[in-house]
Formats: C-alpha cells, structure tokens, sequence
C-alpha cells in the first residue's frame, strides 16, 4: 500500500484519539483548526475576496465531514471493539457494515458538494494547492504527534 493511501487511515486514527480523551477534545480540535487556517492561509495566498469566499466553504465542510467521521464512525467502531466481531450475529454485522457504507456514501457526496462549490471560487490550481497543502499539512501533523510519542518513552 502507498503512504498516500495509508496517510488519512493514519490521520483518522491520530484524530480518533484526540476525539477519545474527551476532557481536552474540543480544546485540541481547536487548536489544530486554527493552526491549519493558519497554514492553509499561509500556502494558498488567497485573495481576500477568495478568502472571504472560500473559507465559509471550507470551513462547513471540515466540520460536516469531523462529525461524520467521529460522531458515526465512534459508534461504529465501539461496536467493532474489544473482539465483539465473533459475538455479532451475520445480521448485526450486516447492519453495520450497512451503517458503514451508509456514512462512506454521505461522505463522498460531502465531497462531491464541496468540490462543486470551491471550484465557484478557486481556480483549478489553487483547488490542487489546497489539496497538497492539506497533505502536507496532515503530514506536519502526523510528524508532531509521533515526535510528541517518541518524546514520552
């Protein structure tokens, strides 16, 4: 498998855990969000008319797609958890993995929309600037939480 492919498993997993010790969550996810406008600002160069545009959009959809892949994707795992896949029944585990599908589904329509709408206010190159520098981004991201891990043992 490739870094690419394995980099938003990776990152999904870092921001799991982040969601899981729930004391500090929102306080993180703040953090981390302002340091992300921070950066993607820094790398976009936006106008300020894109900026005032753009940012609505990107913001909406961070928060649609967090909720999804925290808030559902949560319950999900919760029951995947602690070896429960051999006690569900094939009918419990078809409604999961229902479920599962369900909010994949939502999810690319998600980006479907927002796609749809950021290419109202960017440019086809400044939408793959965005994409690499959300990449690179995660990857800073990542970097931190490993050298935060290593730090600790």
């Amino acid at each position: 498998m490739k870094i690419k492919n394995i980099l938003p498993i990776l990152l999904f997993l870092v921001s799991f855990s982040f969601y899981a010790q729930s004391d500090k969550t929102d306080e993180k996810r703040e953090k981390i969000k302002a340091y992300k406008v921070s950066f993607l600002t820094t790398e976009l160069e936006l106008t300020s008319t894109e900026a005032e545009k753009f940012w609505p959009i990107y913001n909406a959809y961070d928060d649609k797609q967090f909720e999804l892949r925290h808030d559902k994707m949560k319950t999900y795992l919760r029951k995947l958890d602690d070896d429960n896949i051999a006690s569900l029944s094939e009918k419990e585990a078809c409604t999961l993995l229902s479920q599962i599908e369900s909010t994949d589904k939502e999810l690319y329509l998600l980006k479907e929309k927002y796609m749809a709408n950021i290419k109202k206010v960017l440019s086809a190159k400044k939408i793959l600037k965005l994409k690499k520098s959300e990449d690179d981004f995660n990857r800073k991201l990542l970097k931190q939480y490993r050298d935060k891990a290593t730090a600790k043992n």
